[in-house]
């Protein structure tokens, strides 16, 4: 499965074979027993070369999270952060009880990206969306809920302000990305409407006027 602009960054990989992946750096301690346990890599903003996924490998902790390469023959499947959201993944049958915060506001959620027209274009990144592609906890009761909002179209200050306003009366903390052609945004930084924001693209951080208009762009 090659690299495509259709599953782009925070798309979950599961790995054919933990001998696949090409470590940026010496693999750590901790890496080998993660995958063990969810043979599953995040997909990272970075240019890369044709067939070759740049992917980043999470442990249990916060700290442990280390670069890595994966051609695309080891890739078994994809997951992407809609994909988890269209079928509201959370709504499947837990082993026990892992109904943290940050997963029992999902429909919630759900429910205000649907009301701003935001239907299969947004969906859980970070712990959440690794717990809902593998089954495997990753949550806490304190975790945040990361999130991804796919925009190709420029979305207004005015509605960004709505959006992150609704979000942010939920009772977990967010942090929300959004997603442009020419790289990622963080909804509340849009919505406060500075003279510049700073965008994440594969080439480092940039300072723009608008996301989505590269000849506004700036290096930071």
């Amino acid at each position: 499965m090659p690299p495509d602009s259709a599953v782009g960054v925070h798309a979950l990989l599961r790995l054919r074979s933990l001998d696949d992946v090409d470590w940026e750096v010496r693999r750590p301690e901790w890496a080998q027993a993660a995958l063990q346990r969810a043979p599953w890599v995040v997909v990272r903003r970075a240019l890369h070369p044709a067939c070759v996924w740049p992917v980043g490998v999470r442990g249990r902790l916060r700290g442990e999270r280390c670069a890595a390469w994966l051609p695309d023959r080891a890739v078994a499947e994809c997951v992407t952060p809609q994909l988890l959201a269209a079928s509201r993944a959370w709504h499947r049958p837990y082993q026990g009880e892992r109904r943290n915060p940050a997963l029992t506001v999902l429909d919630e959620v759900a429910a205000i990206f649907t009301a701003h027209g935001h239907d299969g274009r947004w969906g859980p990144v970070g712990s959440v969306g690794f717990e809902l592609a593998t089954a495997v906890p990753s949550t806490t009761p304190s975790s945040d809920l990361d999130l991804v909002l796919q925009a190709d179209e420029a979305l207004t200050r005015s509605d960004a302000v709505r959006l992150h306003t609704e979000l942010s009366r939920l009772p977990v903390r967010m942090d929300v990305l959004v997603e442009t052609p020419l790289g990622a945004v963080a909804l509340a930084d849009y919505a406060a409407a500075p003279a510049a924001t700073l965008l994440r693209t594969a080439h480092g951080p940039r300072l723009v006027c608008d996301p989505w208009t590269a000849a506004t762009a700036r290096l930071a």
